[in-house]
């Protein structure tokens, strides 16, 4: 484990490599799952407010799951999360070509709203768990992600690489730079 800050991370983050490879999962992990997606507590407010904007980018029984469960379910678990369209597939989720997508991100990369989508999705396959006195960032290893796995060996790019963006996003910078840093530590210390 890696300490940066309150956040303790998995060396898999830096060790093991990950490149979504959408076309051969076709996007199966909005699909697939005990639950919905996790949201924090300020998405939920905002998901509630960019509803209008979100909303014209779902499928009708999408829709319809939201306004029957509500923004947000509380799980099995106790956590807030994504509604599901007959326990199965997220409510956000939209077939195009072929491929499961998030009405949520593809609104928002029409520039329909501001929010992108959960950020429990964006960091994946990091999963992200508040403790007490610390922040744990685990590597989730999923069957399904079996071709984003192959991707990553092939092309050389740790998790933590793949996922500089909502990184960024959720952490800032500073603490994206403080990853690539210890990554360059381990790799001069032989422990990657």
């Amino acid at each position: 484990m890696i300490q940066i800050d309150d956040k303790v991370i998995s060396l898999e983050v830096f060790s093991k490599k990950f490149i979504c490879d959408v076309p051969r999962c076709i996007g199966i992990c909005c699909v697939l799952g005990d639950s919905g997606a996790p949201l924090e507590d300020e998405e939920v407010e905002i998901l509630k407010q960019e509803m209008p904007n979100i909303e014209p980018y779902m499928r009708e029984k999408g829709i319809q799951a939201v306004k029957d469960q509500g923004i947000p379910v509380i799980d099995q678990e106790g956590d807030k999360v994504t509604a599901l369209i007959n326990g199965a597939e997220c409510a956000y989720v939209i077939i195009q070509d072929g491929i499961n997508i998030c009405a949520i991100e593809k609104a928002w990369n029409e520039g329909k709203t501001h929010f992108r989508k959960p950020i429990s999705c964006h960091l994946y396959p990091i999963r992200a768990k508040q403790y007490h006195d610390f922040e744990a960032l685990n590597y989730d290893k999923w069957d399904i992600c079996q071709p984003a796995r192959e991707l990553g060996y092939k092309e050389g790019v740790p998790v933590y690489k793949f996922l500089k963006d909502p990184i960024i996003r959720k952490y800032g910078e500073a603490f994206y730079n403080e990853m690539e840093d210890v990554d360059r530590e381990l790799k001069e210390k032989g422990i990657l």
